[in-house]
């Protein structure tokens, strides 16, 4: 949506489920990482034991509901919102983003109501990981400790014959059935290794997505930020529908 900056004018852009939507994800995701850090390192920060083990997991697979739960409805809500939080509003034209590259540190750079072509890159990049990690996540909240939407299934697989799945308990090898556990486990560790690569590609694509941020605000287009906060963009229109 490229305005070629006039008049200065205030226009209601990001609706309040979308404005929800952000700044949720942004809580849950942090607690995530930090819930996750502190699993990742636990014997250098002392933590040790079964238990605790299972606590953290248990903790960081709760928050990964509401991660989950939050990043669906955004996805429906790209379906219902207002136009720019649809997914149309991700679509991009032949050549606009080199364009926009082109013009973005020249006096006159263009504004836009909606996210510039390489927030759209970015937005649809980071949706994109976010819906990779919490698939990855459910699927090893489901073989790990045996929690919905995929614990029954995980445990009516590896449960030995004449053992009922709901009594196979976490690391527990009681009533487990090794050969089908076995089988299970490369699946596991690829969901693992992706969920946690997908991570630290999230880490770097929000770090990106921050320097950009900072850089228009700056340099040609200010209030990005506080639209979403306000919902509403300051900018130079020459005409206000497009």
């Amino acid at each position: 949506m490229n305005i070629e900056p006039q008049s200065q004018s205030t226009v209601p852009v990001w609706d309040l489920p979308s404005r929800i939507f952000h700044w949720v994800n942004l809580f849950l995701v942090l607690l995530l990482l930090f819930v996750g850090f502190i699993m990742l390192f636990k014997p250098e920060l002392g933590i040790t034991g079964l238990a605790a083990k299972i606590k953290l997991k248990e903790l960081h697979i709760i928050i990964g509901y509401g991660f989950t739960i939050n990043l669906s409805l955004r996805i429906c809500w790209g379906f219902m919102g207002n136009k720019f939080a649809r997914w149309s509003a991700l679509s991009l034209k032949k050549g606009e983003v080199k364009d926009y590259v082109k013009m973005m540190n020249h006096p006159d750079a263009p504004q836009y109501l909606g996210h510039n072509p390489l927030g759209k890159v970015m937005i649809i990049f980071i949706l994109l990981t976010l819906s990779i990690i919490a698939l990855t996540g459910l699927i090893r909240a489901g073989t790990d400790v045996y929690y919905p939407p995929f614990g029954g299934m995980t445990q009516q697989f590896i449960a030995q014959e004449n053992t009922e799945p709901s009594s196979i308990k976490p690391y527990d090898k009681t009533g487990v059935d090794e050969t089908k556990a076995a089988l299970l486990s490369p699946y596991k560790k690829l969901a693992g290794i992706i969920h946690l690569y997908s991570v630290y590609f999230l880490m770097l694509l929000i770090f990106l997505h921050v320097l950009g941020v900072i850089w228009a605000e700056i340099t040609h287009q200010p209030g990005i930020v506080s639209a979403m906060i306000s919902g509403n963009k300051s900018i130079k229109l020459t005409d206000k529908s497009r």
